[in-house]
């Protein structure tokens, strides 16, 4: 059986009880969706906390690869939110919170029935809507040593 530790180019370390993924190319972010979404099998909705040009829609396009999506991810920044279809009928969405520019505007586009749809919900900027967020929320940092050139990421949750 093939497990997550034994992939390469990936490797992975615990830092203060937080796993620590490290993903030196574009192909190994797969390895990091599926050990966020098999570390917290059960959660829905997931912060990605991240510079502008580390990664983050290229990690979508792994995430939904995983979870078998027939879409193709994009940046939501214009439209703010993007759908994906999964298999069994549910949905992936992915916001972009960059543009928001208060928690009104949030709530008035329906922020907050996307992160309670029991859907997966993956958000870019969640600083920007903090105070929606649910209790359950996993909080992933993504940083790259080199923004927009594809170097290595790291991944904590």
């Amino acid at each position: 059986m093939d497990t997550i530790s034994s992939k390469l180019p990936f490797f992975r370390q615990r830092f203060r009880n937080m796993p620590v993924i490290k993903c030196p190319t574009p192909e190994s972010l797969s390895i990091a969706a599926e050990a966020l979404l098999t570390t917290f099998p059960q959660a829905r909705v997931f912060a990605l906390h991240a510079e502008m040009g580390t990664g983050k829609t290229t990690f979508m396009h792994a995430v939904c690869r995983y979870l078998k999506s027939p879409d193709h991810a994009g940046s939501p920044t214009f439209a703010i939110v993007n759908d994906y279809a999964l298999p069994d009928g549910g949905k992936i969405h992915h916001l972009d919170c960059y543009r928001l520019k208060s928690l009104q505007e949030a709530e008035e586009i329906g922020v907050e029935e996307y992160l309670y749809s029991g859907d997966y919900c993956f958000i870019e900027w969640p600083e920007n809507i903090a105070e929606l967020l649910p209790d359950e929320t996993v909080h992933v940092r993504i940083s790259t040593e080199s923004p927009f050139t594809g170097g290595c990421r790291t991944f904590e949750f």
